[in-house]
């Protein structure tokens, strides 16, 4: 369906990942699977986490919602593209295209506000550990949540306004889902107001808090190069490397989508990306944070054992008791 009016757009064609027929089923598994992991697994993450009595602080209150985020994230996505995968009909109506766009947006971008917040908490931790508790607590992390949300939702909002306002020369996205970029490659004109947003409030809302994670590294490495310890060196590594990973996976993808002029995109080499962004890095980070963390290991051992205990429960035996001791 190709138009020269916005307003008889009434539907998009999303062509999904591949054009290929015969991927299709493959791509349907992979994804699938890679999928349920994200989800099972930031769901575990989010348990221990709320759950743990060793985990009652605010860095995992932080990691807890940013497990959140990432189930959101790829739940947004990827159910959609499964059904279109194996579905003849590709097509996603115009509403529904722009609040999917929407929450996309807004989610994607809280992220990078939940890992700035992550990287203040460290800050803290290492460079004044006695005013820790004092500077950092569950409240102070619950308002930094929010004021998030209302950022990003605006940031978003603004966004999706203005790309329901673009005059559509066609309706066939080259994407598994409505996202901002293949949008404005089907703009009759250049949508020089969209870019310019980009590139300025979009990198203030989105890419500063790539910097502010960047000056609190800074600060940290300052400090530990002052103390002359390796001991010193070594405990930051173990306490900041999981989330260093994290934010590498997550600016690394977004760079490659979004910081380019419309001119330089390539939109095959993009939805590959954003497979990577939205179910790839959300399955990886769950395994990051558990692997290369002693406490959530710990905190998932002690899970484990409350389970196969309470499943062996009888009342009034042993193995009852021992579940009140574990608790």
């Amino acid at each position: 369906m190709a138009t020269r009016n916005r307003t008889e757009v009434t539907e998009f064609v999303l062509l999904g990942l591949s054009s290929w027929p015969e991927m299709q089923p493959v791509i349907f598994g992979v994804v699938l699977a890679m999928y349920l992991v994200a989800v099972m697994g930031n769901a575990l993450l989010i348990i221990v986490a709320l759950s743990d009595p060793k985990l009652q602080t605010p860095m995992y209150f932080l990691l807890s919602q940013l497990s959140f985020i990432d189930i959101f994230l790829t739940t947004i996505t990827i159910p959609q593209m499964l059904v279109h995968t194996l579905s003849v009909n590709k097509t996603i109506s115009f509403n529904r295209c722009m609040i999917q766009l929407f929450f996309f947006m807004a989610v994607g971008s809280m992220e990078g506000h939940l890992l700035a917040a992550m990287a203040y908490d460290r800050y803290v931790a290492i460079c004044d550990p006695l005013r820790y508790s004092a500077i950092i607590s569950r409240y102070f992390c619950l308002r930094i949540t929010l004021t998030s949300w209302v950022v990003v939702s605006l940031n978003s909002l603004l966004y999706s306004g203005l790309v329901t306002h673009l005059t559509f020369c066609g309706n066939q996205v080259t994407h598994f889902f409505c996202d901002i970029t293949p949008l404005l490659k089907l703009s009759c004109t250049r949508p020089v107001v969209n870019e310019m947003l980009i590139f300025t409030e979009g990198v203030a809302v989105v890419v500063s808090p790539f910097f502010f994670i960047l000056g609190s590294y800074a600060r940290i490495a300052i400090a530990i190069a002052r103390l002359h310890s390796a001991a010193a060196l070594r405990k930051a590594l173990s306490t900041c490397s999981s989330h260093v990973l994290v934010v590498l996976l997550l600016y690394g993808s977004v760079a490659r989508m979004y910081l380019r002029p419309s001119s330089s995109y390539d939109l095959e080499q993009d939805r590959q990306v954003a497979i990577f962004y939205t179910v790839v890095t959300p399955m990886l980070n769950p395994l990051i944070y558990s692997l290369r963390n002693q406490e959530v290991k710990g905190a998932l051992r002690r899970l484990s054992r409350k389970l196969h205990i309470l499943g062996n429960c009888q009342p009034g035996s042993q193995a009852n008791q021992e579940w009140w001791h574990i608790s």
